[in-house]
């Protein structure tokens, strides 16, 4: 059978398929964050009676169990309801069972030209500048690591350090659907803790249990870049913190809190 080019394929409103695309590194069963990320901030954007004129400012992630491959359901709820402001919660679970993955959305309401902007100018070498950087070495062909281009400015994969990465999808987020600028940026910013490794992926794990992306500027274009950083304390937690870009600059930043610890 032939693999879907896309993340997931949509069975009906609120329903999809995850294909092998969404696949993490870890385990062959579970998915990446960075699919199901995107899956929920669409959903938070897309819902019925979304007002047009907000748009995400910040949004958290509570994954709370391994996100399976496989059938998954969308639901949203608004949480607060305000004239400049609302907050709007998404959950994604297997199909008849409980959530797996959490969203909380702040989303304010914009204006062209309402306030003088403030734009600071792209600060990295642009992505068609720099080749591409493969992933580390993952045990399958197929998943997040094969539908993804990255491209390295600083650091790599298999470096420890921190770490600069453009990265864009290869595949649609949803078969037969637009891609949109915010997909993309939500699919890459899980990867913080992966571009800027400051452990060796075989002696230690390291995983996050959340993800937050606060965005000033709402992105354009097909690439994303994570410029990110990482702290461990020796008691075993950490801290992913990156800046968010696109091609004209900053357009926010995303953070992750990690479970370390030995292999084993």
């Amino acid at each position: 059978m032939a693999i879907s080019e896309a993340f997931y394929e949509r069975v009906d409103a609120g329903r999809f398929l995850a294909t092998e695309h969404t696949r993490g590194p870890w385990d062959p069963g579970s998915q990446h964050a960075g699919p199901p990320a995107a899956l929920l901030g669409r959903a938070v954007e897309e819902r019925e009676g979304a007002r047009e004129d907000m748009r995400i400012a910040r949004i958290t992630y509570e994954i709370l169990r391994p996100v399976p491959i496989g059938p998954l359901e969308v639901t949203t709820s608004v949480l607060r309801a305000g004239r400049s402001t609302e907050v709007v919660e998404a959950a994604l679970a297997p199909v008849g069972a409980a959530p797996v993955m959490l969203a909380r959305a702040l989303r304010i309401r914009v204006a062209a030209e309402a306030v003088p902007g403030v734009t600071p100018a792209p600060q990295l070498p642009p992505p068609g500048e720099v080749g591409e950087t493969p992933f580390f070495p993952v045990p399958w062909e197929t998943g997040y690591h094969s539908a993804m281009e990255t491209r390295f400015t600083q650091g790599a994969f298999v470096s420890l350090g921190p770490g600069t990465c453009w990265m864009r999808m290869k595949v649609a987020l949803v078969a037969g659907e637009e891609t949109r600028p915010l997909d993309r940026v939500l699919v890459a910013a899980d990867s913080g803790n992966g571009i800027s490794s400051v452990m060796d992926f075989a002696r230690y794990v390291f995983v996050n249990g959340d993800l937050t992306v606060h965005l000033h500027r709402h992105p354009v274009g097909e690439w994303a870049c994570v410029e990110a950083r990482t702290s461990v304390d020796a008691a075993g937690i950490g801290l992913a913190d990156a800046r968010l870009h696109d091609e004209k600059g900053p357009i926010g930043r995303s953070a992750q809190s990690l479970f370390v610890a030995p292999r084993g």
